[in-house]
């Protein structure tokens, strides 16, 4: 049976002379978390955007549940059902925790009041804030109307999950989630990707914390010179030889071709 839910053949991406993505593969599968890593320059980040709409790749075919998609921007891609938790969040710190959770999807009351005075429905969107922060088990929060800015790295990441999960029906894309957090925080930010994980959507993590990768992945995506070296499976590998593959030191094994 195919499981596969994001497929990437042959992903071509140039800037300029700079070739970023040299015919890179890549595969996503129902119900995994997917760790994607790579040296600096690698071009996993440009795959990444590739995937997430943000950039167009010059060759190559992106595939959404078996069928060819064609994103030309984020937007795009959110409407398919795949959303991205960026390093910088993407969020308005001023404004509180419902707001930001629907910052760019804002629900409008009903009636002339939503139609025509484009009020918004303020009391729904924290109604649901709050059931999806129920859903996730997020109890760090006081309260739905906090403002950003009042909040910890930790708990600002955990807002920024929150949405993501929220909206993200078929894929969740997480860049460098615990980069910025301490020990505590980061064990927050993992366990919240797990139970996206148990819900059924599958999670892409880009990340250089190999202790979190081999914590929480499913498989590992190493990415090397533009392109997929291999596969492996955390069980596997010990880290040490996982890195040694990412920057050349070790060859690359066979590829793993699903998750355990």
């Amino acid at each position: 049976m195919n499981d596969i839910v994001l497929e990437a053949r042959g992903i071509v991406k140039r800037y300029g002379h700079v070739t970023a993505v040299a015919g890179a593969d890549f595969d996503l599968r129902a119900g995994e978390i997917l760790a994607v890593i790579g040296d600096n320059g690698a071009g996993k980040s440009s795959l990444i955007k590739v995937l997430s709409g943000d950039v167009v790749p010059d060759a190559g075919e992106v595939l959404l549940d078996g069928k060819q998609v064609h994103f030309k921007s984020p937007h795009d891609a959110q409407l398919a059902g795949i959303e991205t938790v960026y390093q910088d969040l993407a969020m308005a710190p001023a404004l509180d925790i419902a707001t930001n959770l629907f910052l760019g999807r804002e629900l409008r009351r009903k009636g002339p009041l939503g139609s025509v005075l484009r009020m918004l429905d303020v009391k729904e969107m924290r109604a649901q804030s709050r059931k999806q922060m129920d859903a996730l088990g997020i109890t760090t929060l006081q309260s739905i109307t906090q403002p950003v800015d009042s909040l910890s790295g930790g708990q600002r990441q955990t807002v920024a999950v929150a949405r993501a999960a929220a909206f993200g029906r078929r894929v969740v894309i997480m860049d460098e989630p615990t980069a910025a957090l301490g020990v505590r925080e980061s064990k927050g930010v993992l366990d919240l990707i797990r139970r996206i994980r148990d819900t059924g959507i599958p999670v892409v993590l880009i990340s250089h914390d190999m202790p979190a990768v081999f914590e929480v992945a499913d498989r590992i995506h190493i990415h090397r010179l533009g392109r997929r070296a291999t596969v492996v499976r955390p069980g596997d590998h010990e880290m040490n030889e996982v890195v040694g593959i990412m920057t050349g030191a070790l060859p690359p094994p066979a590829m793993v071709a699903e998750a355990s």
